[in-house]
């Protein structure tokens, strides 16, 4: 079957698929940037089930209602803060992305729009970034059996676009 991998700039909370990814914290209960818009944009119903699920470690994701949202459902995964690159940053942030999809693969999800994990407030460099998230996806998309066909990743700033086009085509080479 075709998967396909599609990168765009755009606003998250707006993208018509089945799921949208939260770049969240470990509590879950909302924050600024990406976090802070989906919380916003899917309404106070959201944050009273993220306080159901008693936060989530880094690298591990949950999975929500999407409320007032297009999609359906809201995957929050937690991404690694950058330390320096020596504290399995690069392991935990592949691992969000994995996790992710693999709520996904389990919720019979068919499409889902990623915003950049872990390069805003959390400072993760965004050229590494941007290649271990799609290497992550591309290979999941290769390797497992999931009612997943199409990822997205939806990127607020030309210099995040870029980024993740210079992944999608040294992956794709």
């Amino acid at each position: 079957m075709d998967r396909r991998i599609e990168v765009v700039r755009g606003d998250i909370t707006s993208q018509k698929v089945d799921a949208i990814v939260n770049a969240a914290n470990s509590s879950l209960l909302g924050g600024g940037g990406v976090d802070g818009a989906i919380h916003g944009a899917a309404g106070p119903e959201l944050l009273e089930e993220c306080r159901r699920l008693k936060g989530c470690p880094t690298g591990d994701a949950k999975i929500t209602k999407g409320y007032r949202l297009a999609a359906k459902w809201v995957i929050h995964t937690v991404g690694p803060v950058w330390r320096g690159g020596s504290h399995n940053e690069d392991r935990l942030l592949a691992s969000a992305y994995r996790s992710s999809l693999e709520l996904a693969r389990d919720s019979w999800i068919r499409s889902l729009a990623f915003p950049s994990i872990s390069t805003g407030a959390y400072g993760y460099p965004l050229s590494e970034a941007s290649r271990i998230a799609v290497n992550a996806v591309e290979e999941y998309l290769r390797k497992q059996d999931t009612s997943l066909r199409e990822v997205v990743f939806v990127l607020f700033d030309t210099r995040s676009l870029e980024a993740y086009f210079a992944a999608l085509s040294f992956v794709s080479a």
